[in-house]
């Protein structure tokens, strides 16, 4: 059963899934917590906006997202095309987040329902259905490299480095990424 829903190869997939979720706890601490700070934090930045606070707060989680994802979680898909996969990546996301902006728009515009508790179950909500459609869509559209036995071994230290700087500083700056990249085709040849 799990074969047939995961693939012949479902140890790999497993720990694709397990990256992915990790990576996205990080992105939704960062979009949750956003969120709530640009809303009902002090000084409330955007608390008559929670439609503009939900995109800042999803575009910072996108950037960490789009870190982690390529440097770790689908590191043995990467093409040499970055900036195909940048666009396409661009793309998921901003379907993402229409998707995980509905439910707010819902709660808020159609149930006029307002405050932390249906906020944040709106956005919940969202998240989930976001969710899956970042994966199938990084899956089948965005990380299309193709995985040899020999990728699979290889860059795993580069992995481990790519989740520690998650761990430490979830926003890592768009030079220092591409830097990384760059060190490491030039090192693999």
């Amino acid at each position: 059963m799990l074969t047939r829903l995961l693939g012949p190869d479902h140890r790999a997939r497993l720990l694709e899934l397990a990256r992915f979720l990790s990576v996205g706890g990080v992105a939704f601490v960062v979009d949750v917590g956003l969120y709530n700070l640009l809303r009902f934090g002090p000084g409330e930045l955007l608390a008559a906006k929670p439609l503009t606070a939900k995109v800042v707060a999803t575009l910072v989680a996108t950037l960490v997202s789009w870190v982690g994802n390529r440097l770790w979680t689908f590191a043995s898909q990467r093409t040499r095309h970055r900036g195909r996969e940048l666009f396409l990546f661009v793309v998921v996301n901003g379907l993402g987040l229409a998707v995980g902006a509905a439910p707010l728009a819902f709660s808020q515009y159609v149930l006029h329902l307002d405050g932390p508790v249906p906020d944040n179950v709106a956005n919940l909500i969202g998240i989930a259905l976001g969710t899956v459609l970042r994966y199938v869509g990084y899956k089948q559209w965005v990380f299309t490299g193709e995985t040899t036995p020999a990728d699979e071994g290889r860059d795993e230290h580069a992995a481990q480095e790519a989740a520690v700087a998650l761990a430490v500083q979830p926003v890592i700056p768009l030079g220092a990424v591409l830097a990384a990249e760059e060190h490491l085709e030039h090192h693999d040849g």
